[in-house]
């Protein structure tokens, strides 16, 4: 991309210097006017653009993927024999023990406040623009560049909003001197919901843009942004939106903001390349081999796998694997299941027996696979001396293959089935054959074509399928919610599955609810949300998680460093 300079306010400035994201390159410079390198359309395109770049790197940056779901009772980060340990720092993300000394608490907030000063830069170079004829741009494109880009601002604010509550809200880039005092959740409630509403009607459809539309706003995306605002609004500022949110999912699938219809695989949003119309990708990123694919790097579903896992796979472009992320144990060490009711994600999958994704997953060939999981022995053929031999992954702490587990412990070379001694289990206590690896987005073979080009889907219609289901189900209507949750469960079991909710809804409870939510939307980043939703996360139990001493970690710290760069911030309570 093409470099910008551009005016940011000194203690916005300071902010995004701290623990920025590396790869950008930005000269900042006083003040440089848009006139002045906006002359042509190519111009205008790439300013447009900008901002979305840093989106598709921000699901994962500065350790917010990391974060967001270790402190969750889905996946977590061990210290495996001394890997992984790193002083404690992810251990302190799964006990909420954390504290504003923790990288990620000025990480994230710069992570996200980039993508709002982007943005609100390259809107206010579109609203600096009088005559777009003269730059090859119709109206029309001007002002969807412009709704686009404050949909893309929004979804940042929110996701700030969520993590830290107590934020700044950014309007101007170019011509404040001042940095902004924090607003109040129901400012930024407000500032986040006018944002959506304002936007929508200068949004296009995805119909509109056509098959290369991946990547951009639309009438449907901001919706949906909507539909998650709404859905937490008794969170964010106390204040029930459940029929708000019914009404907008409503007007989603009803097709009012555009056409979707559910996939009718499993696997087919997690391995959508932009080829088409047919997918529930309501909103997401492209993903290319060659130049960005986040979810597949070493902060996200890459180092969701086991050390040489590859030889598995037959994927071999990045070389290792590393285990940074394995779903939180169901079993004890001697394979009896936990008696909580949180957590155990690969015991709430193996509820339904014949669930589609509990096969191990395996690459089919000509871009296909099957399964969601590794777990068990993991083979793959290697040549000695001009002749095949059978081996299987092992690790690097000893030369035992390893027997991937829902359990964690210190296994090491024992066989399945064997009881080991050593009865401990906890995040500090674990070695490489401990936690099932979650393998959502495909991860083909290296002569695959299509290998790591999978799209990053952030919003699918799953999702508001999901939201409206909960939404009946609030106020007493199980068998609505079943209805819609059968809509989108019924493609992970064979044809006339039992697994199915019957039609009264009777299976429905708040436990069964939230488990769904939880296999639905596995490792895509919003099990905290939902766990402080249900007011889980700070009361529940889970593996070796006890309940929080309050409720002050539904929120984190705003970082050491943010808050060194701004007197005017205020640190959130209990920290």
């Amino acid at each position: 991309m093409k470099k910008y300079q551009f005016y940011i306010t000194s203690a916005l400035f300071g902010a995004l210097i701290t623990g920025g994201c590396t790869k950008l390159d930005e000269t900042v410079y006083d003040r440089v006017d848009a006139g002045n390198f906006l002359t042509r359309r190519d111009d205008v395109i790439r300013d447009f653009l900008r901002p979305f770049e840093h989106g598709y790197w921000s699901i994962q940056g500065n350790d917010y993927y990391a974060v967001t779901e270790n402190s969750t009772d889905e996946i977590g980060t061990y210290n495996r024999q001394g890997d992984w340990q790193d002083g404690g720092y992810y251990q302190r993300m799964h006990y909420h023990t954390w504290t504003p000394q923790d990288g990620f608490t000025s990480g994230v907030w710069t992570n996200l406040y980039q993508g709002i000063v982007l943005s609100t830069n390259s809107l206010q170079d579109m609203e600096s623009i009088t005559d777009p004829a003269k730059l090859s741009i119709t109206p029309e494109e001007l002002a969807d560049f412009k709704s686009e880009l404050r949909t893309l601002r929004a979804w940042f604010n929110l996701r700030a909003f969520d993590f830290y509550r107590n934020i700044q809200i950014v309007t101007d880039v170019k011509n404040s001197t001042q940095a902004n005092p924090q607003a109040t959740p129901q400012e930024t409630f407000n500032f986040i919901e006018k944002e959506l509403l304002e936007s929508l009607p200068g949004l296009p459809t995805r119909d509109q843009l056509g098959a290369k539309g991946i990547g951009r706003w639309t009438k449907a995306g901001a919706a949906s942004l909507l539909v998650r605002l709404y859905l937490n609004a008794k969170v964010y500022i106390g204040v029930d939106k459940f029929a708000e949110c019914e009404a907008v999912c409503r007007d989603i699938i009803s097709g009012k903001y555009g056409s979707y219809q559910l996939d009718t695989r499993w696997d087919a949003p997690f391995d959508y390349t932009n080829t088409s119309l047919n997918s529930e990708v309501i909103y997401g990123f492209p993903g290319t081999l060659n130049r960005t694919h986040w979810q597949y790097d070493g902060g996200m579903f890459y180092w969701g796998i086991t050390y040489d896992a590859f030889l598995y796979l037959g994927f071999t472009d990045f070389g290792r694997a590393n285990p940074r992320f394995a779903l939180q144990p169901g079993r004890d060490v001697d394979s009896v299941e936990y008696t909580h009711q949180l957590g155990k994600p690969f015991v709430k999958f193996q509820r339904y027996p014949d669930d589609l994704r509990l096969k191990k997953y395996k690459n089919l060939g000509d871009s296909k696979r099957e399964g969601m999981f590794l777990y068990g022995y993991l083979p793959y053929t290697r040549t000695v001396n001009g002749q095949i031999v059978n081996d299987t992954v092992r690790g690097n702490k000893g030369p035992y293959a390893l027997f991937i587990r829902d359990q964690v412990g210190m296994f090491l070379g024992a066989k399945p089935g064997t009881k080991i001694a050593d009865k401990e289990s906890n995040m500090n206590h674990a070695d490489h054959n401990s936690g099932v690896f979650m393998v959502k987005y495909p991860m083909y073979p290296t002569p695959d074509p299509n290998r790591i080009t999978s799209a990053y889907a952030e919003v699918r219609l799953s999702e508001i399928y999901y939201s409206l289901a909960e939404c009946l189900y609030r106020k007493g209507d199980k068998a609505g919610a079943a209805a819609q949750l059968n809509q989108v469960r019924k493609r992970n079991y064979p044809a006339n599955s039992p697994s199915l909710y019957t039609l009264d809804g009777s299976q429905l409870t708040d436990q069964e609810m939230l488990d769904e939510w939880g296999r639905e939307f596995l490792g895509e980043n919003r099990r905290r949300t939902d766990l402080i939703r249900w007011g889980v996360f700070n009361t529940g139990t889970w593996w070796d998680k006890k309940p929080d001493a309050d409720d002050h970690t539904i929120i984190f710290p705003i970082g050491r460093d943010i808050m060194n760069v701004n007197p005017q911030m205020k640190q959130n309570p209990g920290y």
